[in-house]
């Protein structure tokens, strides 16, 4: 082929990104993908509107049909972001035989397996390269480069938002309430940033991943999920002072045929290679069964980062028309679906606790725990001035889940116990 023509739905950040890199290195791209990569046409919702890069206002429209239905595009780049829309054009787009990419982890992640099924049926490729981790290639890696080994776990930070936060949490010494202000400020974080906070986007995220890695059919439904809202400073600086560092990570793990798979505030021996992931950087650590422990990390999101993963999506479909074999690369779950049950989960877990400091406190709390056969691999205890309470963390050695949350609830009864809280530690 001579000549591929691309019609863009969205010019926001990334379409800009993308336009600019489609423009810019024309010529390198002709040269990786082996013909020329023509722009048709543009979605946008007002053509008069000011842009950011230079392009030709007869590219633009406001008519979507102008595109789906133009038997001149053969690729369509959804950027527009949300799920019913999204979902509507690009299933016009693969019964009109166009091939996909999209950014959109919503989607992906709610309607992924249907989409790629149809697309197959019309010989068409699907790729969506963006909608994990902005700029890191982590799913032509899962599915390409990690294709002859097995995976056995992720363990990804892949919001950056709440890494963010979290960090300067940690890093500062800010208030959630006044680092979340800041990930607002510096737009980071969303002016409703529920989504990023409670875990949601993450989530969507390791849906995506999961899927890849096991070939096996996750849903959000299937993903246990607890945000960063409950986290404190005060929780952060005991941590530390243990030796551990909390981030928002998503854990996707199999085992024997079973899957666990959720995201919730963990925390990561100092010395983890995705405890020094700061701000909003996003990182994947792969344990696999051949090649041992990997990581991929990078920016997690924005205009460049992100522009490049679809770009580059967009040359193995370029290429793949001019073999003829687009469709044929669909990965498709192959497995069933087997939920880890919790009394098989086994984790070690991170408390943190006011008591009243009196004597006979303290033993309360061991005894229970030798009661209950934990045992305490870490502890910490101080006083609180001007009060008779006392800051008690400590960290349990790996214990059945079921177990613990058992005794967690009896440990919340004791006289002697004001409040307390628990977060999951990661292994390793």
């Amino acid at each position: 082929m001579e000549k591929v023509s691309v019609g863009l739905l969205g010019f926001g950040t990334v379409g800009t990104g993308v336009v600019r890199l489609l423009t810019k290195n024309k010529e390198r791209l002709q040269e990786r993908a082996g013909c020329e990569i023509n722009l048709e046409k543009v979605l946008v919702r007002n053509k008069n509107r000011a842009r950011k890069v230079l392009i030709d206002n007869r590219t633009l429209t406001t008519d979507v049909y102008e595109i789906l239905d133009n038997p001149e595009i053969n690729v369509i780049i959804e950027l527009i972001g949300g799920v019913d829309l999204a979902y509507r054009y690009i299933l016009r787009a693969l019964k009109n035989k166009k091939n996909v990419i999209t950014a959109n982890k919503d989607l992906m992640a709610s309607y992924g397996e249907e989409l790629l099924l149809e697309a197959r049926a019309n010989h068409c490729d699907l790729y969506y390269e963006a909608s994990v981790a902005g700029g890191i290639p982590i799913l032509r890696t899962l599915t390409d480069s990690l294709a002859a080994d097995q995976i056995q776990k992720m363990i990804g930070i892949v919001n950056g938002t709440t890494n963010y936060i979290l960090s300067k949490m940690s890093g500062e010494g800010l208030s959630y309430e006044k680092a979340l202000a800041s990930a607002q400020r510096l737009g980071f974080a969303e002016a409703d940033p529920t989504s990023d906070v409670e875990g949601l986007d993450a989530a969507r995220k390791m849906v995506i991943l999961s899927h890849l890695a096991y070939s096996i059919p996750v849903r959000l439904d299937d993903v246990k999920i607890k945000g960063i809202t409950d986290v404190t400073r005060e929780d952060i600086i005991f941590a530390k002072k243990l030796g551990y560092t909390i981030k928002l990570v998503g854990i996707s793990e199999v085992n024997n045929g079973d899957i666990d798979v959720r995201v919730e505030p963990t925390l990561l021996t100092d010395g983890h290679p995705l405890a020094t992931v700061e701000n909003e950087n996003n990182a994947i650590y792969v344990y696999s069964a051949a090649l041992g422990e990997t990581m991929y990390y990078g920016a997690g999101a924005g205009e460049g980062p992100t522009a490049v993963s679809v770009v580059s999506d967009l040359i193995s479909v370029v290429r793949n028309i001019s073999l003829g074999i687009t469709g044929n690369h669909i990965f498709l779950p192959k497995k069933e679906l087997h939920a880890r049950k919790d009394n098989l989960v086994e984790s070690k877990f991170f408390v943190r606790m006011h008591i009243k400091d009196e004597p006979g406190s303290f033993s309360k709390l061991t005894d229970l725990f030798r009661e209950q056969s934990i045992s305490l691999s870490k502890l910490y205890q101080e006083p609180i001035q001007g009060r008779d309470i006392a800051e008690v963390a400590m960290v349990t050695h790996v214990t059945n889940k079921v177990l613990f949350e058992k005794s967690f609830e009896i440990l919340n009864q004791l006289d002697v116990v004001v409040n307390a809280k628990y977060f999951r530690v990661e292994r390793g």
